[in-house]
């Protein structure tokens, strides 16, 4: 069997048009005010408005900073979130909705005074942003949703057309958003938060928490960092003392990106709902061209064929836009609440010092610069309690309770992968099963092994079982990694860790089997 080829280079733009960080790993013990785990746009943001307010600051990575979910992202910096107001008006309410919309836009503008208080070169461009439909029968959806957003204080309209010929039912028009390069932002942001004092270390996975007076956070090595407040910021929190898993489910979508002729670009920023769910946007690139940006063929991690999801992806990139052949392709990790508004406060109900952000939805760049907004407020406590404070606690109750049916029938899903799983994989095996280029579960006395022949004929094996619940990971072809369709969690073929919640490696197995 030969694994067929995929269009453009692996890896994502935003990472490779930037040098690679390279801050130490944390040694020995050292001590802070506040200890933040993560070094995304959520991690980083809360550290630059906490060192504003002259807290001593430390800030851990497990791998490389914005080389994570932000360095993956499309990075759209809106309030518009798809059709998502009118559903917050159904099930939050209105107020909720217009809470909602305020944070939005504060995060926005928040992320545009940065730029102009640093004079930081990120591709920053005030773009309109777009929520469109393909069939007629979208438009009454797009004009009660320009009617909620407005409701909720955005001043979003519905237009019949865009420069989109595709759109046929017009869309939901939001002026004035932001688009920008991700990781030029935030390497500026974290050369300025060193300049300021702020610790940052990297190749520091922790692994335990330890609440009290005070918190002690500890790396894989054993190095720890005792501070007042610990801001959990991993995108999947590493620890989940309030069973945040269970209210969130794990999306994994794809990138495909292109150069295209300046004017031949998109204006504007654009979603749809349409076609399985479509994100395109554009960024310079350099002389007369820009590059074409679009993602979408939204599945859970661990589960149905990538690989051809990339080239459905591709290939509708090329049929609606005059593009060169594809440049790259990625692929981007989001965790959807049960209740569509992120999770951003407290840890858990009797937490004090420790706190956490997660559960973004798929716009984290504004969620990553609310997050560093409403935690430092609450690790300071300084002023009053930001308006939106309340409706991003992860401790609310009661429209969690709303998302009932949602939530059983998520957990029915991880049931089914748990379970079913283990009935499957039942067939014994051995490493001259496996193609070149692929990945395959079977059992060698009755335990579950995930075993890789790379396409020289070098083989991997590893314990099949997730880290985190003790799930069954399936192999991602197109990528090239073993993932859990319960959780989420991601590793590579030696077992690493790729992606959280899981922070313990794959154990390592025999190649030969015999083990």
């Amino acid at each position: 069997m030969t694994v067929p080829s995929l269009p453009g280079q692996a890896g994502s733009y935003w990472m490779l048009s930037t040098p690679e960080t390279s801050f130490p790993p944390l040694r020995g013990t050292t001590t802070a005010d506040v200890v933040v785990v993560g070094a995304g746009i959520a991690g980083l943001s809360t550290a630059w408005e906490l060192v504003g307010s002259g807290r001593s600051v430390v800030v851990l990575e497990a791998d490389r900073v914005a080389a994570g979910v932000t360095g993956h992202t499309t990075a759209k910096v809106s309030a518009l979130h798809s059709l998502v107001y009118g559903n917050l008006a159904r099930t939050h309410g209105r107020d909720a909705a217009r809470l909602y919309a305020a944070a939005q836009r504060d995060a926005v503008e928040r992320l545009a005074s940065v730029v102009e208080e640093l004079s930081i070169d990120c591709d920053l461009e005030r773009a309109d942003a777009y929520a469109y439909g393909t069939e007629p029968a979208s438009r009454p959806g797009l004009e009660a949703e320009a009617r909620a957003a407005a409701d909720a204080g955005l001043p979003a309209e519905y237009v019949a057309a865009t420069e989109l010929s595709f759109a046929k039912a017009g869309a939901v028009r939001l002026a004035d958003q932001l688009q920008f390069h991700p990781r030029k932002y935030l390497l500026a942001l974290v050369r300025e938060l060193t300049a300021r004092g702020v610790r940052v270390f990297e190749r520091s996975r922790v692994t335990d928490l330890s609440e009290g007076s005070p918190c002690r956070v500890t790396t894989e090595d054993g190095s720890q960092v005792v501070a007042r407040d610990v801001v959990v910021a991993t995108h999947y929190p590493v620890f989940d003392r309030a069973l945040l898993f269970a209210r969130m489910s794990p999306r994994r979508e794809l990138v495909v990106a292109a150069p295209i002729a300046e004017h031949e670009a998109p204006r504007g920023m654009y979603i749809t709902e349409d076609e399985g769910k479509r994100s395109v946007r554009s960024a310079p690139l350099d002389a007369g061209r820009r590059l074409l940006v679009v993602t979408g063929e939204s599945f859970t991690p661990g589960t149905g064929d990538p690989h051809a999801a990339f080239r459905r992806l591709d290939s509708w990139m090329h049929e609606r836009f005059p593009v060169e052949a594809t440049a790259y392709r990625w692929a981007a990790q989001d965790n959807d609440p049960s209740d569509t508004v992120p999770l951003i406060g407290a840890f858990h109900p009797g937490a004090r010092h420790t706190w956490v952000a997660t559960g973004f939805g798929g716009w984290g760049m504004t969620g990553g610069v609310l997050a560093g907004r409403l935690l430092a407020s609450l690790v300071t406590g300084a002023g009053e309690e930001l308006p939106w404070t309340r409706l991003h606690d992860p401790c609310r109750m009661a429209s969690t309770l709303k998302q009932a049916p949602s939530l059983l029938r998520q957990q029915a899903e991880v049931a089914k992968h748990f379970v079913g799983d283990r009935l499957r994989t039942g067939s014994a095996g051995g490493a001259e099963d496996v193609a070149p280029g692929t990945g395959t579960v079977v059992r060698v006395d009755g335990r579950p092994c995930a075993v890789y022949r790379a396409p020289d004929g070098t083989v991997s094996a590893v314990s099949a079982r997730c880290t985190h619940l003790g799930c069954l990971v399936a192999f991602n072809e197109a990528e090239v990694a073993w993932e859990c369709p319960c959780h989420g969690s991601r590793f590579g073929v030696d077992g690493t860790v790729l992606q959280g919640p899981a922070v313990r490696p794959l154990e390592k197995r025999d190649p030969s089997l015999d083990a």
